[in-house]
């Protein structure tokens, strides 16, 4: 996973073996000194991630936190402190000036790595909602205005134990912050979860270990909790399991014997974020007219189509990352009207609609491009991937012949799909349309049902490892 990491220390020696190691795992590292060069840094820069010493002349890491946390900006920026300070007081008072995580020195480089892919995930999947309504807001169809992050009080918080003593402490901790605390006891019920809902989930680990981790697992598989926060509970020697978790997509963990500040300032912060990431998505649904959404596949049309890409590929390019296209024809669509007429053919295009969007990640854009043609923008995502996602979408399609609740037949469509990716800094969004526009032709040409990449002389690759 790229991403751009902001180191800042006043210790040269200590940037240069975070700097070393960072760059080792194929990671971009920018420095800064102090904390006021941090912070034009972080406003020059838009880094994914800041790895932020306390100890500094002038500005300490505690101000620079809470200045980065208290510009709407920039407040989504995740920001680990790595300190030699390891005090209690130290460790809540980072968390409390909005550092999402606060790690002692020496810091163990398996969980460092494990908390930056993390941090990283969340963020980008921020930054994502933040560009759609900035999209939208250029667009006029929503008002502006910043969205910050609130306290992270006053929560609904699920708490999973089975040890009684230790989560009637939990509960009386979190009613400092005036959280309401439902308890389950039943580490296979991701059900009641779901059907609970909540701003976080306590999972305690228990003595079956792989029962956490297989709820944690579930809840990120289902899709009402899929971006709900999860805190793991456990014991000094979990490590090794906390790391798991955290590759598993669980937001955070605590220690035991459990300090209640710590705790209560682990939860504010993930409740805030996923506050902040739900009122980006409300924003953005109550805003949305129906002149940037196709009426029929319920996808975001044409019109907003040429208003995110530009947007996506001004982000991807300041970033060096590339920006993958899927142009997606239905073949020989006309055939599906003239023989079940046009009510059967609507519901074949919002079938394939949704089977797009099935078959993609949360953060890329779907969109209806006119007629029977579909656009996927997948950002941060190499070619290589994006042809995997394509090949995917169109065996599928060959292969899973269609309901159609006016027909009484199944109805089996194919696909034909041209792929382009943006290469350097002269790319465009109209350019890698135009590529991914001739890659489609050509994918037709050769017989349709097949994927096909640009440049047009890779099509013979595609063609043989395309599907018949």
């Amino acid at each position: 996973m790229s991403a751009r990491i902001l180191i800042v220390d006043d210790q040269p020696a200590s940037i240069k073996v975070l700097e070393a190691k960072l760059t080792n795992e194929y990671y971009e590292v920018l420095t800064a000194k102090d904390g006021s060069s941090a912070l034009d840094m972080v406003d020059r820069a838009a880094p994914d991630l800041v790895l932020l010493d306390v100890m500094m002349p002038g500005m300490d890491g505690f101000e620079v936190c809470r200045r980065i946390k208290e510009n709407p900006q920039t407040t989504h920026i995740p920001v680990v402190m790595i300190t030699a300070l390891d005090s209690r007081e130290d460790r809540i008072r980072g968390l409390e000036s909005g550092a999402d995580d606060f790690l002692t020195k020496p810091v163990d480089d398996t969980t460092l790595f494990a908390r930056v892919r993390s941090l990283v995930r969340l963020k980008q999947m921020l930054e994502q909602w933040r560009m759609r309504e900035a999209t939208s807001v250029r667009l006029g169809f929503m008002g502006g205005g910043d969205v910050g992050m609130d306290s992270g009080t006053g929560a609904d918080v699920v708490l999973i134990d089975d040890s009684t003593v230790q989560k009637e402490a939990i509960i009386e901790a979190l009613a400092g912050d005036g959280d309401r605390v439902t308890v389950i006891d039943d580490y296979d019920a991701s059900g009641r979860i779901v059907d609970h809902g909540g701003d976080v989930v306590v999972i305690s680990l228990s003595t079956d270990s792989d029962a956490p981790l297989r709820l944690a697992s579930r809840l990120r598989s289902l899709e009402p909790t899929r971006q709900t926060p999860v805190l793991l509970i456990g014991d000094k020697e979990d490590q090794a399991l906390f790391i798991k978790a955290l590759e598993l997509g669980v937001n955070d963990y605590i220690t035991r014997p459990i300090d209640e500040l710590e705790l209560l300032a682990r939860i504010r912060t993930q409740v805030r974020r996923k506050r902040y990431q739900d009122r980006l998505h409300e924003n953005f649904l109550q805003h949305l007219s129906m002149a940037l959404t196709d009426s029929l596949t319920g996808l975001h049309n044409r019109h907003y189509l040429s208003s995110h890409l530009g947007a996506v590929m001004e982000r991807m390019r300041g970033s060096g990352k590339p920006v993958s296209l899927l142009m997606i024809d239905l073949d020989h669509f006309k055939q599906v009207n003239d023989t079940y007429g046009h009510s059967v053919g609507d519901e074949v295009l919002k079938e394939i609609g949704q089977r797009i969007l099935r078959n993609v990640r949360g953060f890329d854009l779907a969109a209806r491009y006119g007629g029977e043609e579909f656009i996927v923008v997948m950002p941060d995502t190499p070619v290589e991937v994006a042809l995997g996602v394509a090949d995917r979408l169109c065996e599928k399609m060959a292969t899973d012949p269609m309901d159609v609740s006016v027909s009484r037949e199944r109805i089996r469509v194919t696909l034909s799909i041209g792929v382009a990716v943006s290469r350097g800094t002269d790319t465009t969004g109209e350019s890698l349309l135009e590529e991914a526009d001739k890659a489609l032709y050509e994918a037709k040409r050769l017989g349709r049902n097949r994927v096909v990449p640009e440049p047009p002389k890779a099509a013979k690759m595609a063609v043989e490892a395309a599907p018949d």
